[in-house]
């Protein structure tokens, strides 16, 4: 399909290591005047649901200073867009975040987080064969990090416990998953 919106100027109007913010001036759809604000990701969004022999799995807590709340989620980060591939992110992400390293990945899922007013892109792996070791978190993380039952994890996403949308999504195509259904 053809693009409807015409953009007249676009402005960058913030922009650091992670975001790019854009204003546009634009002739909507149904050709009125109007505006758009677009927040840019450099990095695509990666999240890992780590899973023994016995379906227990790990999850990571932290202050999300966003939110303004302490939340529970997958081992989850970012991977530079050209920099780094998916599966080599999602490895150092695991590795950092938990100690885990994993001998089998399997990608389970595209996402776009809030494709309204942000351009970002989300990925989730299943990893499995786990071997545990140190975990070695950014300088800026301050991580809990608890081994649960799976179906324990699930249920917290069912109860509103875990609300953020690459954890929510993750965890429910592992139950899926799990249930025998094929990708």
């Amino acid at each position: 399909m053809q693009n409807p919106w015409k953009t007249l100027s676009s402005e960058v109007v913030y922009d650091n290591s992670w975001i790019q913010v854009t204003h546009h001036e634009v002739i909507t759809p149904t050709g009125t005047d109007g505006i758009y604000g677009l927040v840019h990701f450099k990095n695509l969004a990666i999240g890992i649901v780590p899973l023994d022999e016995e379906e227990n799995t790990w999850l990571v807590g932290q202050y999300r200073f966003a939110l303004k709340k302490y939340t529970w989620e997958i081992p989850e980060g970012g991977s530079p867009i050209g920099l780094e591939g998916p599966l080599e992110s999602a490895r150092r992400e695991l590795m950092e975040e938990t100690g885990i390293r994993a001998r089998e990945w399997t990608k389970i899922l595209d996402l776009h987080n809030s494709n309204s007013v942000t351009d970002e892109t989300g990925m989730v792996f299943l990893a499995r064969g786990l071997r545990f070791g140190e975990a070695a978190p950014e300088e800026t993380e301050d991580l809990r990090v608890k081994k649960v039952p799976f179906r324990e994890a699930l249920e917290m996403v069912f109860r509103g416990e875990i609300t953020d949308a690459l954890s929510q999504l993750g965890l429910m195509r592992v139950g899926y998953l799990l249930k025998g259904n094929e990708l």
